[in-house]
């Protein structure tokens, strides 16, 4: 059964309130640890579906075994729509649920996979750093396609990395998760570097091109969405 989720209180309505809730808590964003190494504990998926006509969204939280990907546990939890669409501003509309999802966990979500950006945003602040900072779990963020950042060129071999460049500064990589298919986009979210979070997406996709804990979390989400 999923968790019934409310709005908080104090959740931004709008557009300015959300772009100072960013700029308040940016600096709160720990960029100096390294998280942990893929293997060393378990890795959660987090992700959300949306039914925009009945204004409801619906978030997932999958825990796998990092050795041999299985579920070790599921939770998911249902809510009215935070905060309208606006680009850069996504993670005010799944986070008030994602949390409900993370919170139902009874198992240790370890490290916390993204669908989405971390600092790979025009504020340096996108989902996963969000999530991250309020959580204080290590977070990262791999999103299926890249936001405003400049590209560099990749080989077409599984593994082959590029730089996404703002300016000179690196914010994240496109990294190729399988020969000659297009790239996912590795950013950090929060206590984790982009070596290691680029580590952990190659574990994660012995298979298919996005990681299986954003897999399963998106087909966890839909199935909830679907059965409200």
């Amino acid at each position: 059964m999923a968790t019934i989720t409310g709005i908080p209180a104090d959740w931004p309505a709008d557009e300015p309130a959300a772009r100072a809730v960013q700029d308040a808590l940016r600096g709160r964003v720990v960029l100096d640890e390294t998280g942990p190494p893929p293997g060393a504990g378990p890795v959660t998926g987090i992700d959300v579906a949306y039914d925009d006509e009945r204004d409801v969204v619906a978030a997932a939280a999958v825990v796998l075994d990092p050795d041999t990907l299985d579920v070790v546990e599921e939770a998911t939890a249902v809510g009215r729509v935070a905060f309208p669409y606006v680009p850069g501003l996504l993670a005010f509309r799944e986070i008030p649920a994602g949390l409900g999802a993370l919170a139902a966990l009874r198992t240790d979500p370890g490290l916390v996979i993204c669908d989405g950006y971390g600092i790979a945003h025009p504020r340096r602040f996108g989902l996963a750093s969000h999530l991250g900072v309020l959580t204080g779990l290590p977070t990262m963020g791999v999103a299926k396609n890249s936001f405003v950042f400049t590209e560099g060129e990749l080989g077409p071999e599984r593994g082959s990395a590029a730089p996404l460049l703002d300016g000179t500064e690196e914010v994240g990589r496109a990294l190729r998760t399988r020969a000659g298919v297009k790239p996912v986009y590795v950013s950090v979210g929060h206590r984790v570097s982009l070596d290691n979070a680029c580590a952990h997406t190659l574990s994660l996709t012995p298979v298919y091109r996005q990681p299986e804990t954003t897999r399963r979390a998106d087909r966890l989400c839909r199935d909830a969405l679907a059965a409200l």
